[in-house]
């Protein structure tokens, strides 16, 4: 009982280091700096315990070919806390998510949307680009819980529709519209973490992704549309809905997006700091003011606060991960067995293209077998390292990202994909393998559009 009251408490732990790295990011102090690796080693060993049994397995393993590397270095001990902090950006931007979460929330955008689902049509092929387009807008703003949300209203006015036609089209519709939201949105962490590893700038980025997007949501609204125009959908009934409202809450969504946005890349140009860092001090602001605009504070702070605490106090895999990565990545950068990666490596240096869809490959086989795609991004840091000397960085973001977030819809043991599974009731093999043909024209999309950019 002791023991779970103190995990109850860890967001306050956590929360103190964040906010020193935040200030640390103003002084610049190496002392400061040093001081806040030695909290995150602390934040490694207090989080370990609690990680799942496969974040355990590779923060030990990114530690332990960390400390060969280091090794090699000749560096003293007295280094190793400085090497734990390069990853504690994205640490601090998940922790500021919930927030901006909340905020759509207590808005009730979530509601509003999801009566998109609810207008009447004839047969599920109309119904397929809907359901896609309102999780994806959700997701923008709501991450996972915006495929939740689509799942249970879809789950409903489908009841009458055969469960093998129900599942197949819930698992396809959901997942795919949130994979298209995540692949561009400013607050999803693996678009963050591409960012942050291949250094390009979110501007340069943004117009090439939104293109990968509309093309793979045209493709694949297409397939929907004739796929599932032979089933067709008895609309339950559904009382008082309003076309203008429903309007207006589309547009406002849309404006606070283009808001966000602007502020951010303004914010960024103007005091001349990187994307990440810039929002992950936007988030709250951004929030509490949108939250005055609508006069919901009250309910923000409700939504927010409980929501920000469990979220803190649920991040023991991600700091296991995140925290033994940038050990593990800062180690092997100035070790002398980088150049054995390399040296292979460079034979495919003139087929590019290879290249691509061999790392649009890899994450797909590994998301398999439950290796989350940050930690796919750490295992092949050696390899984006020689890459980024030869090639053009933003076509290897392009390809980390589009890879990355491809594989949310067939990562058989991701969350995304587990909570579909237990929403429907289905295999989560079942849905990897409905997805795939999805994912590798999505990944192929990446890795074409970025073939052309190099």
């Amino acid at each position: 009982m002791e023991t779970k009251s103190i995990y109850n408490y860890f967001y306050i732990f956590y929360s103190s280091v964040f906010l020193l790295h935040i200030f640390n990011n103003f002084i610049e102090s190496e002392s400061l700096n040093f001081i806040i690796g030695t909290l995150g080693f602390l934040m490694l060993f207090a989080s370990f315990p609690r990680a799942s049994t496969l974040f355990k397995i590779l923060g030990s393993g990114f530690i332990a070919i960390g400390l060969l590397a280091f090794a090699t270095t000749g560096q003293p001990i007295s280094a190793i806390p400085s090497l734990l902090t390069s990853n504690m950006s994205l640490l601090t931007l998940l922790a500021m998510l919930p927030w901006m979460n909340s905020v759509v929330r207590s808005g009730r955008f979530d509601r509003s949307l999801n009566n998109l689902l609810n207008v009447n049509v004839s047969d599920l092929g109309k119904l397929y680009p809907r359901s896609s387009i309102t999780t994806l807008t959700l997701a923008a703003f709501l991450n996972l819980s915006a495929a939740s949300i689509s799942q249970d209203v879809l789950k409903n006015n489908l009841r009458q529709v055969k469960k093998n036609v129900r599942d197949s089209f819930i698992g396809t519709a959901t997942l795919r519209g949130y994979s298209l939201a995540l692949v561009w949105s400013p607050l999803e962490i693996l678009l963050a973490v591409s960012i942050f590893t291949t250094g390009v700038d979110y501007v340069s980025l943004l117009p090439w992704l939104l293109l990968i997007a509309f093309l793979t949501f045209m493709l694949d609204s297409i397939w929907g549309r004739y796929h599932y125009k032979k089933y067709t959908y008895d609309h339950p009934e559904k009382e008082n809905f309003n076309g203008k409202q429903l309007t207006k809450k589309m547009l406002h969504l849309l404006v606070a997006l283009a808001l966000f946005l602007t502020t951010v890349i303004t914010l960024g140009r103007l005091l001349n700091l990187d994307f990440i860092f810039t929002v992950t001090i936007l988030i709250f602001p951004f929030a509490l003011i949108w939250s005055l605009i609508m006069k919901r504070v009250r309910s923000f702070w409700t939504i927010g606060w409980k929501s920000w605490k469990n979220s803190m106090n649920s991040m023991q895999n991600f700091v296991v991960l995140f925290i033994s990565l940038a050990f593990f990545a800062n180690s092997i950068e100035d070790a002398s067995f980088l150049g054995f990666i390399q040296q292979p490596l460079l034979f495919f240096l003139d087929y590019p293209l290879i290249i691509f869809i061999c790392i649009q490959l890899t994450f797909i086989f590994l998301s398999m077998f439950g290796v989350h795609p940050i930690a796919t991004i750490g295992i092949l840091t050696g390899i984006i390292t020689t890459l980024l000397e030869y090639m053009n960085p933003i076509s290897l973001a392009i390809v980390l990202t589009t890879s990355a977030v491809a594989t949310l819809t067939v990562g058989s043991y991701g969350l995304v994909v587990q909570l579909t599974s237990i929403n429907t009731g289905q295999n989560p093999y079942r849905l990897t393998l409905n997805n795939m043909p999805y994912a590798l024209i999505f990944g192929g999309i990446g890795s074409t559009v970025a073939y052309f950019l190099l």
